[in-house]
């Protein structure tokens, strides 16, 4: 294609909302015939599959030498995000991340030149965490307002961005997204006969189990619901709360209700045996877990903080309640649970969402025009309707 880009993604690569969208934006860019290299520690968890001629993996070393207190791999990073421009002839880099990832694209790109552009996304805890450590701030400051163009995740991330560090330079609202492909409702009925009788409806958390999530009012909201219509409920993931999760259900003699599953690949699949998804965070920047139970047909029930009311629409698409409301969360879930013709419009309202407001071919398009706009080229005109894509 005429307007192909060469395009650099470094993100953590691990397990993570981060790294699953830029690891995804870099294989819908693919497809699309731009050439992407991935400059990361290690390949990310979800660019396994098939081979793709136009994706790279370039992995970061770090030195071990004896001199260094701690792995300098912040300077390793950017050392080869320098390399692989040079060798590559990239356009530009997309980093994940104001720290350390843009301090490096921006080190890199003094070592390359000014035609090398910086584009960097912020996805929630660079700023909403480590904004406010004034150790830090300052270095997080210069690489928001060094990058040829920032994108945040949500508006709430923005607008926190601004009040946080004083931020005035534009910032473009790009919302994660979900592959359509991947992510719809599937068949479960045979997994869910296996774990739940026919009458009992099945609730879900899936996280990372850090404080912020609130996973004891994961297990509050359940036993308040379970109190009033049959219920399972099922934990994916693993975290630091794990254990309190565990010993919370023991005392309330719920163990034979939970089923804790650890962490899973085919998020789609387990997200489909569910009815709703709990998401009673007490901070979220996006919130992709409750975007991916959209995309699946599943209403989400959560607090409204951070990003969630920009992606949970209340009362079309799930219910969202004060942080720490797990009465009123409970009593949104049993409400849904008990109408079956509200329950199917909230699930196709759910299913029109996703597809529309966080498609990935509007986002992916989204994202090229920025490219092209801080390269100073003209951007591709699309010759489909967006939501025709999208809806297809």
């Amino acid at each position: 294609m005429s307007d192909r880009l060469k395009i650099g993604i470094t993100c953590y690569p691990t397990l993570g909302g981060s790294g699953v969208v830029a690891t995804e934006l870099g294989k819908l860019l693919a497809e699309k015939g731009h050439e992407v290299h991935f400059i990361t520690h290690s390949i990310p968890f979800r660019l396994g599959g098939k081979f793709d001629k136009n994706i790279f993996y370039h992995e970061v070393e770090v030195s071990d030498y004896y001199v260094f207190r701690y792995p300098p791999y912040d300077l390793s990073l950017a050392s080869k995000l320098a390399q692989v421009a040079k060798r590559e002839k990239l356009d530009l880099l997309h980093v994940h991340y104001a720290i350390p990832h843009a301090v490096c694209a921006l080190l890199a790109k003094q070592m390359v030149g000014e035609h090398l552009k910086v584009v960097t996304t912020l996805h929630g805890t660079d700023i909403t965490v480590l904004g406010h450590d004034e150790s830090l701030s300052d270095l997080i400051c210069h690489a928001i307002n060094e990058s040829d163009a920032v994108t945040a995740v949500s508006e709430d991330l923005i607008a926190e961005t601004r009040e946080t560090l004083l931020i005035d330079r534009p910032i473009d609202l790009t919302y994660n997204f979900v592959d359509k492909r991947v992510y719809y409702p599937r068949d479960a009925s045979g997994l869910r006969s296996e774990i739940a009788k026919p009458e009992e409806k099945i609730l879900i958390h899936i996280s990372n189990f850090r404080p912020v999530k609130r996973v004891l009012d994961v297990v509050d909201i359940f036993a308040r619901v379970h109190s009033r219509i049959p219920a399972k409920l099922l934990f994916v993931g693993e975290g630091p709360d794990l254990n309190k999760a565990i010993c919370k259900v023991r005392e309330l003699d719920l163990s034979d209700k939970v089923l804790f599953w650890g962490k899973q690949d085919d998020v789609a699949q387990v997200i489909s045996l569910a009815d709703v998804m709990l998401l009673p965070s007490e901070k979220e920047s996006f919130g992709l877990v409750a975007l991916e139970a959209m995309a699946c047909g599943v209403p989400t029930v959560g607090s409204h903080a951070g990003g969630i009311p920009e992606l949970v629409a209340d009362g079309v698409t799930g219910y969202l309640a004060p942080i720490g409301d797990t009465e009123q969360m409970a009593s949104a879930v049993v409400r849904l649970l008990q109408d079956e013709a509200l329950f199917r419009e909230f699930k196709e309202a759910c299913l029109h969402r996703a597809r529309t407001v966080f498609c990935n071919d509007l986002i992916t398009y989204q994202y090229e025009q920025i490219y092209y706009r801080v390269l100073g080229r003209p951007a591709p005109e699309w010759n489909a309707d967006v939501n025709s894509l999208c809806m297809g």
